[in-house]
């Protein structure tokens, strides 16, 4: 694989993102990831899977540069509904997944933590959803996992404002399990993966299926709603101009169209 790498030991199996230099979610690593989960399914050597990332953040978000190479709304609808499903698999997955984040998880970034099973984040970690600052809308059922996660009231300002929370702020709200120093994300992270680990891991996959009932019966319409809406929105010109003035490290102008 080009962009994860991983090994196993004591049924652990620490997973790293790997894209410098913000391990940014591009299509391929997304299909990694899902190939990823294809190997070791099967695998009795793999009990529980730590993700992380290499240098600086976890992920800082979604591939912006690749997104100017899509040009239809459907397109960009199909690439949120791929995304979504791979994340989903990934939610539903019968071995834990356990999110180490340092640095930040931003937009798909912090789409993908969501989606993992428990989140172990540094105190100074930076978490948020920041696509509206670009006149973009998140695209891997973020609208749908942040409230359930933060409530609804939070989910809505750190959506329409674009402000992230630091780490401490979001194991306090709920949308992270344990928020440490950052010297000690590392051990606290194979600790808690070892404790699970030592589990019967028949138990624990009926433990995860029995946790999906917990889920709103209005989750998949929200996330099929999501998806036809990133393409449309993808297709405005204020998405245009939010990702061209990304691209070009200046503040977008929006002109509501």
């Amino acid at each position: 694989m080009e962009f994860l790498s991983w090994e196993t030991k004591d049924y652990v199996t620490t997973v790293t993102i790997n894209r410098p230099p913000a391990n940014a979610l591009s299509r391929g690593l997304i299909l990694e990831i899902n190939e990823l989960l294809h190997q070791v399914e099967s695998d009795d050597n793999v009990r529980v899977i730590v993700l992380k990332g290499e240098g600086r953040f976890f992920s800082a978000g979604a591939d912006i540069k690749e997104f100017t190479s899509i040009t239809s709304g459907e397109e960009f609808s199909d690439l949120a509904k791929n995304g979504q499903d791979i994340f989903e698999r990934v939610e539903t997955f019968s071995k834990p997944v356990i999110a180490a984040i340092h640095g930040a998880a931003l937009g798909g970034g912090l789409e993908l933590a969501m989606s993992c099973h428990m989140r172990i984040v540094t105190e100074n970690a930076k978490l948020g959803l920041p696509e509206l600052q670009l006149g973009l809308i998140p695209g891997f059922a973020g609208t749908q996992r942040l409230p359930r996660y933060v409530g609804l009231a939070k989910a809505t300002e750190m959506l329409l404002t674009s402000d992230p929370i630091t780490g401490k702020q979001a194991a306090e709200f709920g949308l992270a399990n344990h928020a440490v120093a950052e010297e000690d994300l590392e051990s606290f992270v194979q600790e808690l993966a070892s404790k699970t680990a030592q589990k019967s891991p028949v138990a624990v996959k009926f433990a995860l299926k029995m946790l999906q009932y917990v889920k709103h019966e209005q989750y998949h319409k929200g996330v099929e709603a999501e998806a036809q809406s990133f393409g449309t929105v993808f297709v405005s010109e204020d998405a245009k101009e939010g990702i061209s003035a990304f691209l070009e490290k200046r503040q977008p102008v929006f002109k509501g169209k």
